[in-house]
């Protein structure tokens, strides 16, 4: 069963593909018709999509997996705990995750988002 796309996974994905980059303009294209599948049980903010693939053109991604989309986080001191990577299979988005590299520093969705939004 399949939800609507949370606006925190959205935010996310609108912020970490590039508009200036024409693969990531062809994925963006696909998030409004993006659904939920599920999300990593730890907390993390990892989610995989479903997306009904003749409603949207495929992104020149090439076949197969790929890392579409791949951004490094930056706290407010410059440390760099972990990444955003966006995958997708076949030109379409697939998946989200969020990784962390820091023991001290946890990295989650709303961490990710937070650090993502540009400077007010």
């Amino acid at each position: 069963m399949t939800d609507s796309l949370p606006e925190d996974i959205a935010d996310v994905l609108y912020l970490v593909l590039n508009p200036d980059e024409p693969v990531h303009v062809a994925l963006r294209r696909q998030v409004p018709r993006l659904r939920g599948q599920s999300r990593c049980q730890c907390g993390c903010g990892t989610a995989f999509f479903e997306l009904d693939t003749d409603a949207v053109e495929p992104a020149p991604t090439g076949p197969g997996t790929v890392v579409a989309a791949d951004v490094q986080l930056f706290t407010a001191t410059g440390e760099c705990p972990g990444e955003v990577l966006v995958f997708a299979q076949g030109g379409y988005l697939s998946w989200l995750e969020v990784c962390t590299w820091s023991d001290d520093i946890e990295v989650d969705l709303a961490t990710a988002r937070r650090w993502l939004q540009p400077p007010s």
